[in-house]
């Protein structure tokens, strides 16, 4: 790999330097301002509530909670320093199985009534925390991410993968064990996981979060349906089709509660799996389908957001304000979805300079943004940008290429950034996640995600050691 590490970049100089070097196309904005100077500090309106500031906690897959899908000690943690962050946009706290068999991992949260105490009680110390730090929390919209893995559930074993999918894929249905049509949702069985996630945003309503997020990314069963072109029936085919699912929930939701929000969070590109070539970089993978990959080229290596574009409109056309975007999947697309310079154990090593990831993420958002003025979108990849985060965040807020600075994995790491940034305190370079990917690979190997090479909390905890075995045992 030819490109140097961000960390070796030692001033904003030396980085922009590099862009222009490398001809990497990145807005960025030398000095960064803070308090009410800041254009990240300005606050939003949508469905007639204020958003605080320009900051957005996005949902991340939980591997902490109890085997019966209640959050832990672990969980609580991890939405504390939400509330702390300073962030003002929760959108959705961590992905929510609507079922068991939606589960990515069997100790991934579970809406239901069993756990509905449990899990209003997170949304509830999120804003304690936040109001002991920083004094009000009207300006809080907080969502709960709904999900169901779809072909990436693994709701009872962390290695044993019990796929459902929409439609045959030959690479990721070889990825998984799918080897007939048996894992394969029924319109029938499809009508019912509506009714499931129906059923579901009446209980978030009910325990006082202001949205869902009817998920929609990383290839889990939501996004496979926007690519189900060679699927039959009435989920499959036309865009009509494919875009059932959500309309159908849409309207459910609209008829079964009162005044719950809806948002999506959208893989807007993605391409077609890559997978190790032979010194280890990804390359795609043989015998891809390109025609089943949503938002991209023909070929499937390119970014096309025709489609894409399309559905923004249609979310529109049902009312939904709030597009939290994404791209590409960490099972099969990881340098797009997250760039990062270290893969995660069972990766490969980035094909491209993560910054034109990063930089690809925030054109595809500009484009969208210019193309629907209406729609609030959040923005994500920023946190391979690592020290020069706010220099670009705060470039991209203030020439209107998105609403909002979504941040994931930053936030185990460095729970204050936003706090910190704009208040203009001094930045704790210790702090910031150096993309190591560890806060993958824990999980791949059946260990609790976490940021264990900066968060204190994490390094002293015995999965650490468990993790460091681990990885010594895959190289």
């Amino acid at each position: 790999m030819s490109y140097p590490r961000i960390a070796g970049l030692k001033n904003y100089d030396a980085f922009t330097a590099h862009l222009q070097e490398s001809g990497i196309d990145l807005p960025s904005e030398a000095v960064v301002q803070s308090g009410a100077d800041s254009p990240l500090a300005e606050s939003l309106q949508v469905h007639g509530q204020t958003i605080g500031n320009r900051f957005c906690i996005l949902p991340m897959e939980g591997w902490d909670g109890t085997s019966d899908g209640k959050p832990t000690d672990l969980t609580r943690r991890r939405w504390r320093n939400f509330g702390l962050s300073g962030a003002k946009w929760m959108w959705g706290g961590e992905a929510v199985a609507v079922r068991h068999d939606g589960r990515a991992n069997p100790n991934q949260l579970v809406l239901n009534e069993a756990n509905l105490a449990d899990i209003a009680s997170l949304r509830q110390e999120l804003i304690d925390t936040h109001e002991e730090h920083f004094d009000r929390s009207d300006d809080l919209m907080i969502g709960l991410q709904l999900t169901h893995s779809g072909r990436y559930a693994r709701p009872n074993e962390k290695k044993k993968a019990e796929p459902r999918t929409v439609q045959r894929n030959v690479v990721l249905d070889r990825r998984v064990g799918v080897t007939d049509d048996s894992a394969m949702f029924s319109d029938e069985e499809l009508d019912r996981l509506i009714a499931d996630f129906i059923d579901a945003a009446c209980l978030v309503e009910k325990i006082g979060f202001t949205f869902v997020d009817v998920k929609h990314c990383h290839g889990y069963l939501g996004h496979e349906l926007l690519s189900g072109v060679d699927r039959q029936g009435k989920y499959g085919g036309s865009f009509e089709n494919r875009t059932r699912f959500l309309r159908d929930i849409v309207q459910g939701i609209r008829g079964a509660t009162r005044n719950l929000q809806i948002g999506v969070r959208l893989s807007v590109f993605d391409f077609v799996p890559h997978c190790p070539g032979p010194d280890q970089v990804g390359v795609p993978e043989p015998d891809s389908e390109p025609n089943k990959v949503f938002g991209a080229t023909p070929d499937g290596l390119g970014v096309d957001l025709t489609e894409p574009s399309r559905f923004v409109r249609l979310m529109h056309d049902l009312g939904i304000r709030m597009v939290c975007t994404t791209a590409g999947s960490p099972y099969y697309t990881p340098h797009l979805q997250r760039p990062a310079y270290f893969p995660p154990s069972d990766g490969y090593h980035p094909p491209e300079d993560p910054l034109v990831g990063v930089a690809r993420q925030i054109a595809a958002v500009a484009e969208l943004k210019r193309q629907h003025r209406e729609i609030l979108f959040i923005g994500s990849g920023y946190t391979y940008l690592q020290d020069y985060l706010p220099h670009v965040a705060q470039a991209v807020v203030r020439g209107g290429l998105a609403d909002s600075i979504g941040l994931g994995r930053m936030v185990l790491s460095y729970p204050d950034l936003p706090a910190d940034v704009i208040a203009g305190r001094v930045w704790q370079r210790k702090k910031v996640c150096r993309t190591f990917s560890d806060c993958t690979t824990a999980p791949r190997q059946g260990i609790i995600s976490g940021c264990y090479p900066l968060d204190p909390f994490y390094k002293k905890r015995e999965e650490h050691d468990w993790l460091k075995a681990a990885k010594k045992a895959v190289v």
